[in-house]
């Protein structure tokens, strides 16, 4: 009986510290819901029942603590808000069960992990990380067998492999194959004894590579608590493999993400740690790509003087090619191409869209379609967005209709809510009359309807 539930005090507490209105909670849980691919219909009563003591069900707890943390700009827990028991916050002492956990529940396709919440506190983790204890775990764990750099080269080939399928088809291509060879093929690689100390971290090095694939397979679907739990575990690796500049990849990899969702809380902080642990250690086009990494951070919190300044820096490092890219570095594609698209992205946070399109064209054409087809038909939809902010909308148009070539047949989110965008303008431009509108806008529609 609803007269028989105990109002839940600690919720109402923390909504009261949130400073936030129902309605305003709803749209923000609704919002954190969408980011892990679960559209929910949470309105100011749903909020008001649990308050009075209703239960919210499956993964909603997670939603309203992440909600109530950004707001709050702390830590807010399910435990705190009296909805559950926490199931995060820190990093796995060992990695090893943590592949094995998440694993599991991939190829089961749970739900809860499935739609697991993005968390922005979880961002800044790696800033108070243990390696130390974490790797005398590991080291303890290292029983099994005997492996070489046989072994190593070829999960480096099989990433690669899966990697260069996934540019063409994307990351919803595979993803429970690659999971499984992580899990059961790579994992117990980890445990074998090895020849040399650098014959390990070149185990680790790779097996961080493809757990950061993983990753990146589930950010391109749209599951982002999954993403961002695979990215800390490749985050863990890499410490194991090169705790300057593998490990300052990996946190390169959460702010990224982190840009990518709108959440630039600690992105400045954890990028700054990344290039602060791997300059004078790693080759310059590296050191370029961190550094524009900041700058993407610094642009995306309003410090766009400190953006600026940086991204010289990253142009200026990017031209320096007389040492050889690491292979996490260098799986990202060719590295102008990658520091001129995120150029573009921080130039657009700065409203700086003339320069933007400079640096999106300068993607484009350091990259083949063929090979980079979802970063392409993503650059060519950014490139469209600069052009439509100078008011060439006929241009836009055109720019939009090639990079719809690009996106039939490629399993991804992203591309997803990029031809949503696309639609969306289109139908506003046909409205107006501009030219070539109508036929993009049913050819956006038409694209929707076969991805469904």
């Amino acid at each position: 009986m609803a007269g028989s539930r105990t109002p839940n005090s600690a919720l109402a507490d923390v909504i009261a510290e949130s400073g936030v209105t129902y309605l305003a909670l709803a749209r923000e849980i609704c919002s954190v819901a969408a980011e892990s691919g679960q559209r929910l219909g949470t309105g100011p009563s749903a909020v008001a029942y649990w308050v009075a003591g209703g239960t919210p069900s499956g993964q909603t707890p997670s939603y309203i603590a992440e909600a109530l943390t950004r707001r709050t700009k702390r830590r807010v827990t399910v435990a705190e808000i009296g909805l559950g028991c926490e199931g995060g916050g820190t990093m796995a002492v060992n990695p090893l069960a943590v592949i094995a956990d998440l694993g599991r529940s991939v190829m089961q396709r749970r739900r809860d992990f499935l739609g697991a919440t993005f968390t922005a506190a979880s961002v800044g983790l790696p800033l108070a990380y243990d390696h130390e204890a974490v790797g005398a775990t590991l080291r303890a764990a290292e029983t099994g067998g005997s492996v070489g750099r046989t072994e190593v080269t070829t999960v480096r080939q099989l990433t690669e492999t899966f990697r260069s399928a996934d540019e063409l088809l994307g990351g919803g291509h595979g993803l429970t194959t690659v999971t499984a060879y992580l899990t059961d093929t790579v994992a117990p690689i980890l445990t074998a004894r090895f020849p040399s100390a650098t014959v390990r971290s070149e185990a680790f090095g790779a097996a961080a590579q493809l757990a950061c694939l993983v990753g990146w397979k589930h950010h391109d679907l749209g599951r982002e608590g999954a993403a961002q739990r695979y990215y800390l575990l490749g985050y863990q690796l890499a410490c194991e493999a090169d705790p300057s500049g593998h490990a300052a990849w990996m946190m390169r990899a959460l702010t990224h993400q982190a840009l990518d969702l709108g959440h630039p809380g600690s992105c400045p902080e954890l990028a700054e740690a990344a290039l602060g642990r791997a300059v004078g250690k790693i080759d310059r086009q590296t050191e370029a790509l961190l550094l524009v990494t900041c700058a993407r951070a610094y642009g995306a919190g309003g410090q766009s003087t400190r953006a600026a300044r940086v991204l010289l820096a990253a142009e200026d490092a990017v031209t320096d090619t007389r040492d050889p890219v690491p292979d996490y570095a260098a799986a990202s594609g060719p590295v102008a191409a990658t520091v001129a698209s995120h150029t573009g992205k921080t130039l657009t946070a700065m409203k700086d869209h003339a320069a933007a399109e400079r640096h999106y064209r300068r993607a484009l054409a350091g990259r083949t379609p063929g090979t980079y087809q979802l970063k392409h038909g993503l650059t060519m939809a950014n490139l469209g967005r600069s052009v439509a902010e100078q008011h060439r909308h006929e241009e836009a148009v055109g720019l939009w209709a090639r990079s719809l070539d690009f996106m039939g047949g490629v399993v991804s989110d992203r591309n997803r809510q990029a031809v949503r965008e696309i639609q969306a303008a289109a139908a506003g431009y046909r409205r107006r009359g501009v030219a070539g509108a109508a036929s993009l806008n049913q050819r956006a529609t038409e694209l929707l309807n076969k991805q469904a």
